[in-house]
């Protein structure tokens, strides 16, 4: 690796102190001239979403995320009221329950259960764990991420004998995800049987007017924040989704939504070579031949980040893993993004990486400061942060010498502002880069065939349990399959009624036969 080259490869942001080293990766010096084209109109898509063109045709809406760290932006008076009332809004909130103004039977509050999936947990968690200061944070944040009981429980545990000083944060812009609607009955069942009344605790971030948003007005629950049609919940995260949990954990929410703002001025800019957010895009373009064709490996060398893959999962390939273009062609777009933290991953999969099949591109995050306060020297002149900078230095340059491409984005610390930049830089690179292979990045189609399947597999489970009710003879998967016509599907027949059977409270006994498939179930008195 030249000098020279690491210079003209090298963008840095004087006013924040973020830098992008693009030198390791292999692209032709005519790059950029190359895609200047494709670039530029990947800026004009840009600019008109957000003008507030409808983005999302699906949807027939427009796609503002952006707004919502520059309010006067937005294209109608009435979002930039909003924007501005409900940031207020959350201040305010935040400020009684921290003052105790709002408090449970057992005290001010001091913990924290956000109900939510996705985007409505995974933007929280990663935030939390980046900026969060234990000795210093107001409440300590607890998750119902998901539908699974055993976890639920697990979360439950740790809150035993302090549920009456949690306030719980149900977010669900239609009301109706199932995993939230789940956790939110979860919650309110464990309220009750500690004798609290869960509205007193509840607070409901959604749509106007959504099952939910009708929930908490007619239960009287504490507060109801908004979640706008505009904003999808894998860009909500600098929304109220995302804010108010780090205004009551006590995260200065304004520095997150200012480092956004400062990376969206950033990359508004048409000089690509001063834009880090198309750099981003055009590195991903050309790694990937423009068809996923390599995986996205992210290595953040800071244990603060280490969630900003799993954000960055939901971000990149919810919105980049699509099967048609916008023209109707099949394209099976997408990049897969994986990673954890260094030196961690250096002692997991780092092996593969350097000697391995050559599938992907890596993304070193580097902060350059260690902690707050002084550290010590683990040998003469030599600090653990020293070897943390050490092993991010010789992995890059191991994978270089086998011509395994990386680029490397650095910080001067985890902040506010930084983490902020960070969510705002690849939000606009995924913009860029649909753009690039025409695809829209603002729907999920995927998403929703899913929860689809996923509606008619229960269907087919209640009509199960009736036809078991319906006759105590013992029968087999292929017995009942047929009696319930579903001859085609006796697989989905024969793993819920082993579900079934696996869990004593739904009364479903199972007889095993000679093998797995010749087991008898029946409804057990």
């Amino acid at each position: 690796m030249s000098w020279e080259r690491f210079k003209k490869r090298h963008y840095h942001d004087p006013a924040s102190g973020l830098s992008l080293d693009l030198s390791r990766m292999n692209t032709p010096d005519d790059y950029l001239e190359r895609m200047a084209g494709p670039i530029a109109n990947a800026y004009a898509a840009m600019e008109e979403l957000e003008k507030g063109a409808i983005a999302n045709p699906d949807e027939n809406r427009m796609v503002g995320h952006y707004w919502l760290r520059t309010p006067e932006l937005a294209p109608e008076p009435e979002i930039r009221s909003a924007i501005q009332r409900t940031l207020d809004e959350i201040e305010t909130f935040a400020d009684e329950v921290h003052s105790g103004a709002l408090k449970g039977e057992g005290g001010r509050f001091r913990n924290l259960l956000i109900i939510g999936i996705g985007g409505s947990a995974l933007g929280p968690q990663f935030v939390e764990q980046a900026l969060g200061q234990p000795k210093k944070d107001k409440l300590r944040l607890h998750f119902f991420d998901n539908t699974d009981p055993d976890g639920i429980d697990r979360t439950l545990e740790t809150l035993d004998g302090e549920l009456g000083r949690t306030l719980a944060v149900v977010i669900s812009k239609s009301g109706g995800t199932a995993e939230t609607r789940n956790g939110m009955l979860e919650a309110r069942r464990a309220y009750k049987d500690a004798g609290l009344a869960f509205n007193r605790y509840a607070v409901a971030v959604t749509g106007e007017d959504s099952r939910l948003d009708r929930i908490a007005r007619d239960e009287g629950w504490l507060r109801r924040f908004p979640m706008w049609d505009w904003v999808g919940g894998r860009t909500s995260e600098l929304g109220p989704v995302g804010l108010l949990p780090a205004a009551l954990q006590a995260i200065d929410f304004r520095g997150l939504l200012n480092g956004a703002a400062h990376m969206d001025e950033l990359t508004r800019n048409r000089e690509t070579r001063q834009n880090p957010a198309a750099l981003l895009a055009l590195m991903w373009y050309h790694a990937t031949g423009g068809k996923g064709e390599k995986d996205m490996i992210l290595l953040p060398y800071k244990d603060r980040l280490q969630l900003f893959s799993r954000y960055l999962q939901q971000l990149v390939m919810e919105s980049l893993g699509k099967e048609l273009d916008l023209d109707g062609n099949v394209v099976n777009q997408g990049i897969s993004v994986y990673g954890n933290k260094g030196s961690t991953d250096q002692h997991a999969y780092i092996q593969q990486l350097r000697e391995g099949p050559i599938n992907f591109f890596v993304t070193f995050i580097e902060v350059l400061r260690d902690r707050e306060t002084d550290s010590m020297e683990v040998e003469p002149g030599i600090t653990s942060g020293d070897y943390l900078h050490g092993f991010f230095l010789g992995t890059r340059k191991a994978l270089y010498e086998k011509d395994r491409e990386s680029m490397t984005i650095t910080v001067p610390e985890v902040s506010p502002e930084t983490v902020g930049m960070l969510i705002a830089l690849y939000e606009r690179a995924v913009g860029f880069y649909a753009s690039l292979v025409n695809i829209n990045a603002y729907h999920q189609p995927g998403v929703e065939a899913g929860k689809k399947a996923a509606s008619s597999v229960l269907g087919l489970k209640k009509e199960l349990l009736e036809k078991l009710r319906s006759s105590s003879a013992p029968r087999t998967a292929e017995e009942l399959a047929r009696e319930l016509g579903e001859e085609k599907d006796c697989e989905t027949v024969y793993k819920l009624l082993e579900h079934l059977a696996a869990n004593a409270d739904r009364k479903v006994s199972k007889k095993s036969g000679p093998d797995a498939f010749s087991a008898v179930y029946s409804i057990r008195n």
